[in-house]
């Protein structure tokens, strides 16, 4: 079915596991429940595609178009959407594990409750995101943008966001114990409530924070954190050696 014209088929619940859909049109096209699991649909158009509650569990999806799908509870467990095109898709409550997204973009994507779980993000773009309640624990999410993200009250415990771009990020409640946020950027970022116990801060950048006592900036310093000043000026704290 390589290169299939199928846009606005009805194939709600259809059996297409395994088959061969590269280069194929299934833009608009009903997809809902369907199985297509291990399937190639590598380069293909799925735009406006619903694929609620589908089993795209191990799916070839590298490079395909599924700006404005519907992924909504999609099992995409496995799954390589590296370089796709998910520019405002819903992947609210789809399972992530272990998939690979890196360079792709998700800016202004909906994955509110999404399970992110030792996913590769590496690179991708998440400006304006929504992954709130979201769990991306242990997921490698380096050099991703994440401006203007929503991340309230997500699981970021183990996550790798080094030369991550948090700036103006909502972290409210979020866990970001024992993150790697070494040389990413959180100025005015949303800190409230947020866990930074055990995060790894050298080089990384904060200023304009919400809710960010004096203690917790000095603690930020002391590990290697940088704030910037409204003056412009970065201030940090260099220690003297002991003599």
């Amino acid at each position: 079915l390589s290169g299939t014209i199928l846009s606005l088929s009805m194939l709600s619940s259809a059996d297409l596991s395994l088959v061969n859909l590269i280069d194929a049109d299934l833009s608009g096209a009903n997809l809902s429940g369907a199985d297509l699991s291990g399937a190639d649909l590598g380069n293909a158009d799925l735009s406006g595609t619903d694929l609620s509650h589908a089993n795209l569990s191990a799916a070839n999806l590298k490079g395909t178009n599924l700006s404005g799908a519907n992924l909504s509870s999609a099992n995409l467990n496995h799954a390589n959407l590296d370089g796709a095109n998910l520019i405002s898709v819903n992947l609210k409550s789809a399972m992530l594990n272990h998939a690979k997204l890196n360079d792709s973009n998700l800016i202004s994507a909906n994955l509110i409750q999404a399970n992110l779980i030792h996913t590769n993000l590496r690179g991708a773009n998440l400006n304006g995101a929504n992954l709130s309640h979201a769990n991306l624990r242990s997921a490698n999410l380096s050099r991703a943008t994440l401006s203007s993200a929503m991340l309230s009250s997500a699981n970021l415990r183990d996550t790798n966001l080094s030369r991550a771009n948090l700036s103006r990020a909502d972290l409210r409640n979020t866990n970001l114990r024992d993150v790697n946020l070494s040389s990413a950027n959180l100025s005015g970022a949303n800190l409230r409530d947020t866990n930074l116990s055990s995060a790894m801060v050298k080089k990384t950048l904060f200023g304009n924070n919400s809710a960010v006592s004096e203690q917790m900036k000095l603690d930020l310093i002391e590990r290697g954190a940088i704030f910037k000043g409204s003056t412009g000026i970065s201030v940090g704290v260099s220690k003297t050696p002991q003599e």
